[in-house]
Parts: structure tokens; sequence; C-alpha cells
């Protein structure tokens, strides 16, 4: 069987990958809060969340995973703050993709194709 190329590009996956990190209210607080921070402690944020301390730790996890946070581990703490160069680029992947600046369907002649 033929191995096909991936219909998506890198670009695709970034704005998915940050998507995916942003997919939850409880992680929109947490970079909000974070946002007007220079850097907090995870104890921090837990006050911010009507959540278990455990469950913050998840969703710190995830954006950390996706790049937009960042931790210095400084046993028994951890802090915490806005990872500024991919949260630049996440949003300007995603203002690019809900402006239509992102690869679209084109049509023969190579104009964007619309519904009507």
């Amino acid at each position: 069987m033929a191995q096909t190329a991936k219909p998506y590009t890198p670009v695709d996956e970034k704005v998915a990958r940050y998507a995916k990190a942003l997919g939850h209210p409880a992680r929109i607080v947490i970079l909000r809060f974070l946002d007007q921070q220079c850097s907090c402690f995870a104890g921090n944020i837990v006050e911010q969340l009507p959540i278990a301390a455990s469950t913050v730790s998840q969703h710190l996890n995830e954006l950390k995973d996706a790049g937009l946070i960042q931790g210095t581990v400084t046993p028994p703490t951890i802090k915490y703050c806005i990872n500024r160069t991919n949260w630049e680029e996440a949003k300007r992947l995603l203002y690019g993709f809900f402006e239509g600046e992102a690869d679209q369907p084109k049509s023969a002649d190579g104009a964007v194709k619309s519904c009507s």
C-alpha cells in the first residue's frame, strides 16, 4: 500500500495544538491570569479557580506541553509564566486562521472558494 502525504501543514499542526490547549475554560482563566503577571506560584493559580489543585496541575501541564506557559521548579514550589514567544505565535496563527490568512481551498483559477 502506497503511503500518502499528510493533508495538513506544520502550521495546521501548530494551530491545532494551540487550539487544543485553549479548549477548556479553566485554561483560558489560567492564561488570562498569567498574562497579567510577571510570574506566579501554582498556589496563586489554584486560588483563581473553583477546582482541585490536582486538576489545575493537569491544566497547567497541558498549557506547558503546548508551549504556552513555562515553569521554574524551585522545590517545593513551581513558578509559572507565559511563554511570550509562543504566546505571540499562537495569537498570530489563530488570528490568521480566523481571518482566512491560513491556507484555504482554492478553485482551479486560484480564487479562494466560498459558499453561496
